[in-house]
């Protein structure tokens, strides 16, 4: 499965000024992306406000990015939730063309056990007509996928190909990275620390910054991929203001005012979730100006 290996962009979803999803603004996002030289697109992960979206939308958005993508670069969809049913009818019903693989989170406020958590993947396992990257992050979901509960997964499921780690728990990478099926793969679910994570093992990046800077973060990655760890920290570090402020008020606020500015499309989001302050902005703008 190295066609997971480098850059993922878990793409954001442009909306217009009436709340509606602007697909010519999700036309121009993933040329943007692509020309930039990523490996591949996440299409409505949770960076894609899907929590915010209707069944209908999110098979719309789904069309038009097979569509638009045509090929070009491989293809993930987001499918996850803390209604394991719900999730498993919608994988009975999902036509799997022009998707190579599952990004599915895990089960968020219900706080389940490790073993639910496992029983939860196995469900998935079973219903998923494509390979199944799993997805933990802590702070959104409010409970960590423990490394233990990975590697059984990854051994039992040879259809769970990957996970998406976000935990910035670098003793569980370290456990993952010793104790996982060899052709398991350990992705990393945080744009800042992909640097160290790849030296650990990590195969990659599923980024966020990568919506605005794909060109710069993905040569960054394929630097570490390479080996050439001292060429990469420069431009590891020129990334790092830039993250942190695409984060400092609410994922993915920031990234999509980045991507106004670069006239990709609009920073239009939908409740609870509000653009960044005007300070924010500026300082935004600044460090856009170092990559132009």
């Amino acid at each position: 499965m190295n066609k997971f290996y480098g850059t993922g962009v878990a793409m954001v979803t442009p909306f217009k000024a009436d709340g509606s999803v602007d697909f010519p603004g999700l036309k121009k996002l993933i040329d943007h992306i692509i020309d930039g030289g990523v490996e591949y697109l996440v299409s409505l992960g949770t960076t894609g406000e899907t929590a915010t979206l209707t069944k209908e939308e999110k098979q719309d958005i789904w069309d038009f990015t097979i569509e638009t993508v045509a090929g070009r670069v491989p293809l993930v969809a987001g499918i996850g939730g803390n209604n394991t049913a719900e999730i498993e009818e919608t994988l009975r019903n999902f036509n799997p063309e022009g998707f190579d693989a599952i990004l599915s989170v895990s089960p968020y406020y219900n706080k389940p056990s490790q073993e639910g958590i496992y029983q939860h993947y196995k469900a998935i396992a079973e219903a998923s007509p494509l390979p199944i990257i799993l997805y933990n992050v802590p702070g959104r979901t409010g409970s960590m996928v423990s490394a233990e509960t990975i590697i059984r997964l990854a051994n039992d499921f040879k259809n769970i190909i990957a996970v998406k780690e976000a935990s910035a728990n670098f003793d569980q990478f370290n456990k993952i990275a010793k104790e996982k099926p060899e052709d398991f793969m350990l992705i990393s679910g945080d744009d800042p620390i992909t640097l160290p994570m790849i030296a650990l093992g990590a195969v990659g990046v599923i980024s966020v910054v990568g919506n605005a800077l794909p060109k710069a973060f993905s040569t960054m990655v394929r630097m570490c991929l390479a080996g050439n760890f001292v060429e990469a920290q420069p431009l590891h570090y020129s990334l790092l203001e830039f993250t942190n402020l695409c984060f400092v008020e609410g994922n993915p606020a920031g990234v999509k005012s980045a991507l106004k500015q670069l006239k990709v499309c609009d920073d239009y989001l939908r409740l609870p979730l509000v653009p960044v302050s005007n300070s924010t902005k500026d300082k935004i703008s600044k460090e856009l100006s170092l990559f132009n």
